[in-house]
């Protein structure tokens, strides 16, 4: 088991972890775009970005979106590759609502389609899609080998996987900025926006237990997947990885 997932949003004894947090991201579903934009400083688009570039010369033609939240990251797969199909495959019915509307406001309904789905139990079959996708969702995984399994079991051989989650810079001085703006700043700036005062501190500590670097690299090895590396990105506080099966 590792660290992070014994964490939960609230309190232990009230449900289990996957259960929290799809209560969790229920809840703090109608604020959500907008803080998480502006606590990143509209820089996580840019993370995104750098993730679809992985993807882009390889054409996918289907990408499963894991813990694809309000879409965004789908949607942007769907704009940069024209002609692909996304489907975004999350826990929060509540987090995909706001997903569909934004889909269809930027007239992408033909592309990119919503699914609720328990990340450590897919529907789908195996070898199903040429790539496979998550931006800041793995963190909250109650079982991260199985979920990542999971990933594995349903992407063709020789698809791609891509991951975006934020990380524990390692260097100073932005190790130490990062620790204080991530206990004072985030949490505080989170509950007052959200209303749920418990939300934002779990991100905090989440991000910190979460295993990063070359630890990842193994896990993602153990989990089926080959030629793993990664990247970091804006000085560490997000990191990229990047394999194949």
């Amino acid at each position: 088991m590792y660290q992070q997932e014994t964490i939960t949003p609230y309190s232990p004894n009230t449900a289990d972890k996957a259960r929290q947090v799809e209560t969790m991201f229920d809840n703090i579903a109608p604020t959500y775009d907008r803080l998480n934009h502006r606590l990143s400083w509209n820089i996580d688009r840019y993370w995104r970005r750098k993730a679809i570039d992985r993807l882009v010369p390889h054409r996918p033609k289907t990408i499963l979106d894991i813990a694809t939240g309000t879409g965004d990251f789908a949607i942007q797969a769907a704009q940069a590759m024209p002609g692909v199909t996304v489907t975004g495959a999350d826990i929060s019915e509540g987090m995909m609502k706001i997903g569909a509307q934004k889909v269809e406001q930027a007239g992408l309904s033909q592309q990119v389609h919503f699914q609720r789905e328990d990340c450590m139990q897919l529907s789908f079959a195996d070898d199903t899609f040429d790539a496979v996708t998550a931006a800041f969702g793995i963190r909250n995984f109650a079982n991260l080998d199985r979920g990542l399994s999971e990933m594995c079991r349903v992407l063709k051989p020789g698809g791609r996987l891509v991951i975006v989650e934020l990380t524990t810079p390692v260097r100073f001085p932005m190790r130490q900025l990062f620790h204080v703006y991530s206990h004072t700043v985030l949490p505080l700036y989170g509950r007052l926006i959200s209303h749920d005062t418990s939300a934002y501190s779990y991100l905090t500590r989440t991000i910190e237990a979460f295993p990063q670097g070359e630890r990842m690299m193994d896990i993602l090895q153990k989990a089926g997947f080959a030629e793993a590396n990664f990247q970091r990105l804006t000085f560490g506080i997000c990191t990229l990885y990047y394999s194949t099966k």
